[in-house]
């Protein structure tokens, strides 16, 4: 499956033991326009209820950057309240979908995870990752903050870890620190290795009993039942964020050094 609408696209393929594959991309340090986000939400939520599915992996084109997050060439172009919300709508959709869905969903990351990257990792059931996963959240630095993302970053890592990534906006924290706060669940010294133990880990779970997994998953999630409106109430600010002078002076200049 390719979409290339705003040059983004996802592809997927489930193989004869119901491992289900999303891998999705971007020229941009594959960032996530707001098509590649809609796809990745549509994806997770039918493979959640395709009988032939035991277990996803979601992945990123390469083997450098694993998400930039927002893409900065749709973020300038809103002009509305309205068009900001469903831009930031887009990663609710993609959070809530991996929430919901009654499969487990492992992560491979193998290079840089910034903002909405983060998020994304962060809504994995189970995430592992090279040692060059490291991560940032760049949010307030263009005026925003990480308002649809925070609660998934949160959960994960907790509130003091997630505080002090969205306060020092600029600094990366190494794929140790994600490691040591939960982000990853183990970390690799490069690609091949990674690989090899994510294949041996689905491997695992394609055989393990479906019913189980659904209600461990389950449990895994419980309170957070709200997150349906509270993301989209959190989509709400950043729209309005993002149509700042601040955001707006920010993302150019940022755009401008590249």
């Amino acid at each position: 499956m390719l979409n290339a609408i705003n040059k983004g696209q996802v592809n997927t393929k489930i193989d004869s033991i119901g491992i289900a594959t999303i891998e999705f991309g971007h020229p941009s340090s594959n960032s996530l326009p707001g098509n590649v986000l809609q796809e990745l939400a549509d994806t997770i939520t039918e493979f959640g209820i395709n009988d032939c599915v035991k277990v996803i992996m979601i992945k990123s084109i390469g083997d450098r950057a694993f998400c930039a997050g927002a893409s900065f060439d749709e973020l300038i172009s809103i002009k509305d309240s309205n068009t900001g919300k469903k831009f930031f709508s887009g990663f609710a959709k993609v959070i809530n979908a991996c929430r919901k869905c009654p499969k487990f969903i492992v992560g491979r990351v193998q290079g840089k995870a910034v903002g909405g990257g983060v998020g994304l990792a962060s809504s994995f059931d189970y995430c592992l990752a090279t040692k060059y996963a490291d991560i940032k959240l760049s949010e307030l630095a263009i005026g925003i903050g990480p308002f649809v993302v925070g609660p998934a970053v949160e959960r994960k890592i907790g509130l003091s870890a997630m505080s002090q990534l969205t306060i020092n906006a600029t600094e990366w924290r190494s794929a140790k620190w994600a490691k040591e706060k939960g982000l990853y669940a183990e970390i690799y010294d490069n690609v091949e290795e990674l690989d090899k133990q994510v294949d041996v880990l689905l491997k695992k779970l394609a055989n393990s009993n479906p019913e189980s997994m659904k209600l461990l998953k389950s449990n895994f999630w419980k309170g957070t039942e709200n997150w349906d409106s509270l993301l989209q109430d959190r989509a709400s600010i950043s729209g309005e964020l993002v149509l700042s002078d601040f955001t707006i002076n920010a993302i150019n200049s940022f755009k401008n050094k590249k």
